[in-house]
């Protein structure tokens, strides 16, 4: 008969216990650096917020009564005048602009990229102000034959204004950025689903309105709504040539009132006010462009990765997962 020697640690030990009915415990993780810097917060908005209840000096009731005067609201709907036209118009010219980059020759490619590295060299300022003081440069402007007679001549100082000179200087700058979203959206796209496109006999309208642009476009829309909130923005520097914006008609009744400071609340939370809206129509349009980003696998196939998952699952976890 056989004897067997079981060995002083083993001999101790016992009977391998049964773990298959252990309840499984999760315990989540302590973050201690999480709750100080969540509490530094929450005592810093409460500072924040009570300062800017006690605080006399801000004249809520002043910043109440000249919200919605008539003056304000004008500056206002130049403002978003200002951004929405420039904004579509150099839009368009940045898809242009992308256009002859990305499928224009030689010529047209340099065209492009000289245009987009000399306008994003340039502070939106410095192109506002070299637009309107443009009549220095060129007292008159004419229209005929390249290097031969003059058919119409138009003097500049009356045909570049404040507001056109605004105009021109935010399309222009619009443009150069746009164009650099529009073509990094459609590089984005892998080049293998246009070549599998023409393979199958698409034409190439088809492929771009129907496979290409799908696809770039959850990429270009962010930047876009970024563009579009930083231009709102951009426009307070309109008010430097008195072009009669928000912040200038602000600037105007604080001249005479000397109350400076209600009156640059005034103007903050109305821009407060806008980029909120705008922010929360750019997150709709970006779930909507987004929707076929989602993981649409079908329910077979996650049922199969979770069968091969689960052999490697301690025994513990599985029967736990069993019972529930």
């Amino acid at each position: 008969m056989a004897t067997t020697i079981l060995s002083p640690s083993r001999a101790t030990q016992g009977p391998p216990a049964d773990t298959s009915t252990a309840p499984v415990r999760l315990v989540p993780r302590r973050r201690p650096g999480r709750w100080l810097a969540a509490a530094v917060v929450a005592i810093l908005g409460a500072m924040l917020l009570h300062t800017l209840v006690t605080n006399e000096r801000f004249e809520w009731p002043t910043v109440a009564h000249y919200f919605t005067q008539t003056a304000i609201l004008k500056g206002l709907w130049l403002t978003l005048w200002l951004t929405a036209v420039t904004f579509a118009a150099g839009f368009v010219l940045g898809i242009g602009l992308a256009a002859m980059r990305l499928w224009g020759g030689p010529v047209l490619q340099t065209v492009s990229f000289v245009f987009v590295w000399l306008v994003r060299s340039v502070p939106p300022l410095v192109l506002l102000l070299f637009w309107f003081q443009l009549a220095s440069l060129y007292p008159q402007l004419s229209l005929g034959i390249p290097f031969g007679p003059e058919f119409v001549t138009v003097n500049t100082t009356h045909l570049i204004s404040g507001l056109v000179a605004a105009f021109i200087a935010l399309t222009i700058d619009v443009a150069a950025f746009a164009a650099e979203i529009v073509r990094g959206g459609l590089v984005s796209v892998d080049p293998g689903q246009t070549e599998a496109a023409r393979s199958l006999g698409l034409s190439p309208r088809r492929i771009f309105r129907r496979i290409v642009l799908p696809q770039a476009m959850p990429a270009i829309i962010p930047a876009s709504g970024n563009l579009l909130i930083g231009l709102l923005k951009s426009t307070s520097l309109v008010s430097v040539i008195a072009v009669t914006d928000l912040l200038y008609s602000v600037q105007l009744v604080y001249n005479q009132n000397f109350k400076v400071m209600p009156l640059l609340l005034v103007a903050t939370i109305w821009y407060i006010v806008i980029t909120s809206v705008l922010a929360v129509g750019q997150y709709f349009v970006e779930r909507r462009f987004n929707r076929g980003r989602r993981d649409s696998r079908p329910f077979r196939e996650v049922l199969a990765d979770a069968a091969r998952l689960r052999p490697r699952l301690p025994r513990s976890v599985r029967t736990a997962g069993d019972r529930g």
